[in-house]
């Protein structure tokens, strides 16, 4: 059962849990929506907001139901959960598997989101700013070696509710 609990009251270290947990972005709604496993991204203030940013590739599926919706949303689940979880919504397009099956999550619509019940935490983030890296604007040339012209696009969400499972 999730609790809706204040984002600035969580013990949560957010670069281990993103680095080391990883994390699904999820969008869409009731009629069709898809997630994405992710291990980079960022959680502070922005705009005298609380924010997250989620980065995403152009040629990933969850981007175009992000790029369609106002809201996405960000889970965690665990360290256990990594192994199943993210192992398909890593690996494996929602064109082409139905992940949510495969993982056997159980979707929640809510606060304009999609997250699922399996979740230990659940940031959703409305969205607003997108901004495509522009990698003639990379200071240091090292990080190329990361893409081979599929440049992140950045997208900041203030985040709106956050929940904690019990």
């Amino acid at each position: 059962m999730f609790k809706k609990v204040d984002v600035t009251s969580l013990p949560d270290n957010f670069i281990k849990a993103i680095s080391n947990e990883w994390m699904l972005i999820t969008a869409g709604d009731e009629n069709a929506y898809n997630m994405m496993t992710a291990s980079w991204g960022f959680v502070g203030e922005m705009w005298t907001k609380h924010c997250a940013v989620a980065a995403i590739r152009p040629n990933r599926y969850t981007k175009e139901f992000v790029d369609k919706s106002d809201v996405f949303t960000l889970s965690f689940y665990g360290d256990e959960a990594k192994k199943s979880i993210h192992s398909v919504c890593g690996k494996q397009s929602g064109r082409d598997v139905n992940k949510t099956e495969a993982c056997g999550l159980t979707p929640v619509f809510s606060d304009g989101g999609v997250y699922f019940d399996n979740a230990r935490l659940v940031l959703v983030c409305k969205k607003l700013y997108v901004s495509k890296m522009d990698p003639a604007k990379l200071v240091d040339k090292s990080i190329e070696k990361f893409y081979d012209n599929d440049y992140h696009e950045f997208y900041i969400g203030e985040i709106t509710a956050c929940y904690v499972n019990e």
